[in-house]
């Protein structure tokens, strides 16, 4: 008789499953059931059970249980499925944490990226922003210092730069050297012998410079001044006494000969025959007397008494009215600087002229410095101008060379052929023809500036004139380490450190018609004198002065250091990357990097002259080889865990090869 009886832990098999589950319901049979039919309940009810731990532990292997008795079998059988189903359950909660640990390991390293993005893009920033900074300064550097710099050195009363401007703290030698001319009487038309000249000297004064009637103008940023300056003569220095005699040319017997013609031709023939009677072609005095102490003259004694306003001086010598006189250079006026460093100690108006007059055109521009300051920032194309008064221009400097002066560097500005031409060689000085005629190059016409006498300035010996000049006399030797005029100046600041040489002084000797004295002279140039003014910087002042091109050198190394350190900024996490790339075992990597270039190489490359980036990554196809890339320890970060059921037949990911078809191989 079969019952249906709700099962128990005492009936069989699996009875723990069947309590879960209240509403199954097993067939069981009575007491007096025979064995046979209650052993194959025991069966199905064991497999029932297998299956349900299979489903739930994902183990597909199938073993089979059997209860032998439906009594000890049948517990021991429940015994070992529970113990299996705790086991099963504790691999689900592993499973179930570990499944957790990747979401937190997650939100980490996107908390770690977000820094670390962060933390590149700021470098990426300080890079942009040393280079951005680095531009700036490279190109505005030495602007911006010479814009401080001239605030600070601007000529004012309060300025530092004033005191030595206004008084040089340099000691100043002034060098005079005189022609002694030693045959005067062999001056005339067919002469066999040349004038000969004899240099004596140098008379050597030193100058104690000042500046005097000074005046401000802030509507110009300009200042209006006079110099005067004292000469105390240095018998120490010199070679020779002020009381040599020295036989030079009678310019004032000459220079009133020329004018005898605008007399009436009676007048005229008197004038001329006392003339001729009362000088000569020479004139013989002391050195004193020949420079500045002077010495009276008849015929200008005689033009004082007839015609005053055409005569300027009392006396003759060619430094006289200078020593302790502050109109012998005239009113100057310069620029301060204070609008424009680069104009300081630039020349705006002489006796409240800007154009001399002596010359045409730019030839009597004034312009040019007055010797203390110069533009800063000098290159080596650049040229410097010096205006000098007596010549009425500005003489035109050009660079030559660089020199060291006490340890600093300085670039030498030189008086060349362009500083005496008229347009022989360069057009830009025919404008120093005077009245349309010009004299071989090498000397200049400066009669308007000195009364109208035949006055002519060259170089000293001629120098770098033309060797027509040098032919017709005897005793002169142009030297360049001698006769060189040139000025060394501080490029940065524009500073004077080293100056020397000077001009020369000639007049033109020519016959003059109607006066029998001249009537018979050779036209020639008769040199006069020549003076130079040499200083030299101490090394106190040029080591004050070595500070600008310090200061210019480190703006420019904290400049390079700014572009470099942006440089670095920028192509740091590029350069890290790429590093790793190199160093990295992964093909695929290296593909992915590389596949834009190849793509590029492809389309650019249409004759296939030139094989693409993937073409090189291959092997050639002559070689007919397989690239298989194995990768050890290449571990793939795909969530699996490693386990060992019947389909990982006891390999791990870490021991899987990559078979031929898999994207990490590179065949060719």
């Amino acid at each position: 008789m079969n019952i249906v009886k709700e099962h128990n832990m005492s009936t069989g098999c699996g009875s723990d499953e069947l309590q879960n589950n209240n509403s199954s319901r097993i067939p069981v049979q009575a007491a007096s059931t025979t064995p046979t039919t209650q052993t194959s309940t025991h069966k199905r009810f064991a497999s029932s059970v297998q299956h349900r731990k299979s489903n739930r532990t994902g183990v597909r292997k199938t073993k089979k249980v059997s209860c032998a008795t439906p009594t000890a079998t049948t517990t021991k059988t429940i015994t070992e499925v529970a113990s299996k189903t705790g086991k099963a359950r504790d691999v689900v909660g592993n499973r179930h944490r570990k499944s957790q640990k990747p979401s937190q390991s997650q939100s980490k390293e996107m908390t770690s990226r977000a820094r670390l993005c962060a933390w590149r893009l700021s470098i990426f920033l300080l890079g942009a922003c040393c280079i951005a900074g680095g531009v700036y300064l490279l190109r505005n550097w030495i602007d911006m210092f010479t814009h401080m710099r001239g605030k600070e050195m601007a000529l004012s009363p309060t300025s530092r730069s004033f005191e030595g401007w206004k008084v040089s703290p340099l000691p100043l030698n002034f060098d005079v050297y005189l022609f002694n001319w030693t045959n005067p009487e062999d001056l005339y038309q067919g002469s066999p012998r040349k004038p000969h000249f004899v240099q004596l000297g140098p008379y050597r004064f030193r100058e104690k410079p000042d500046k005097v009637d000074i005046e401000w103008h802030n509507q110009n940023a300009s200042v209006s001044f006079r110099k005067k300056a004292f000469f105390y003569f240095d018998a120490a220095g010199s070679n020779g006494t002020l009381q040599d005699l020295i036989t030079s040319v009678n310019t004032v017997a000459h220079a009133g000969a020329r004018r005898l013609y605008q007399l009436p031709s009676i007048i005229r023939a008197i004038a001329s025959a006392t003339l001729s009677s009362a000088q000569d072609v020479s004139e013989t005095r002391t050195a004193e007397e020949w420079l500045f102490k002077g010495f009276e003259h008849s015929l200008v004694n005689l033009g004082l008494l007839l015609n005053p306003a055409d005569v300027p001086y009392d006396r003759v010598g060619y430094q006289y009215g200078r020593n302790g006189s502050s109109s012998f250079d005239g009113d100057l006026n310069i620029f301060t600087g204070a609008d424009d460093i680069s104009k300081m100690g630039q020349i705006h108006s002489w006796n409240n002229l800007t154009h001399t007059g002596a010359f045409e055109g730019a030839c009597g521009k004034v312009m040019g410095s007055m010797g203390e300051f110069f533009p800063p920032n000098l290159s080596t194309k650049d040229s410097v101008y010096l205006f000098l008064p007596k010549l009425c221009r500005a003489v035109p400097l050009d660079f030559k060379e660089e020199i060291t002066v006490h340890g600093v560097t300085a670039y030498k500005f030189s008086g060349t052929r362009h500083a005496v031409d008229n347009g022989t060689m360069y057009p830009d000085t025919s404008c120093l023809c005077v009245d349309g005629k010009c004299m071989p190059a090498g000397v200049i016409n400066v009669g308007h500036c000195v009364f109208n006498t035949s006055i002519y300035m060259s170089y000293p010996h001629f120098y770098l004139a033309d060797p027509s000049y040098l032919a017709a006399l005897d005793g002169l030797q142009p030297d360049p380490e001698k006769h060189e005029f040139y000025m060394a100046l501080e490029p940065n600041a524009g500073v004077p450190m080293d100056v020397g040489g000077g001009f020369q002084a000639n007049y033109l000797m020519q016959p003059v018609p109607g006066v029998s004295l001249y009537a018979r002279v050779p036209r020639v140039l008769l040199p006069l004198m020549w003076a130079e003014e040499r200083v030299r910087v101490s090394k106190e002042i040029a080591e004050d002065i070595a500070l600008v091109p310090l200061i210019v050198m480190l703006g420019q190394i904290f400049t390079g250091i700014l572009l470099a350190g942006g440089l670095i900024c920028i192509c740091w996490y590029p350069t890290r990357q790429l590093t790793r790339l190199c160093h990295s075992d992964d093909p695929k990597a290296k593909v992915s990097v590389l596949r834009p270039l190849a793509t590029f190489g492809a389309a650019t490359n249409v004759t296939g002259a030139t094989p693409t980036v993937q073409q090189l990554l291959r092997q050639n196809a002559s070689h007919n080889q397989r690239v298989v890339v194995r990768l050890l320890d290449y571990e793939r970060n795909s969530g699996i865990e490693d386990t060992d059921d019947e389909y990982s037949a006891g390999n791990t990911s870490t021991d899987r090869l990559i078979e031929s078809r898999s994207t990490d191989v590179i065949t060719s």
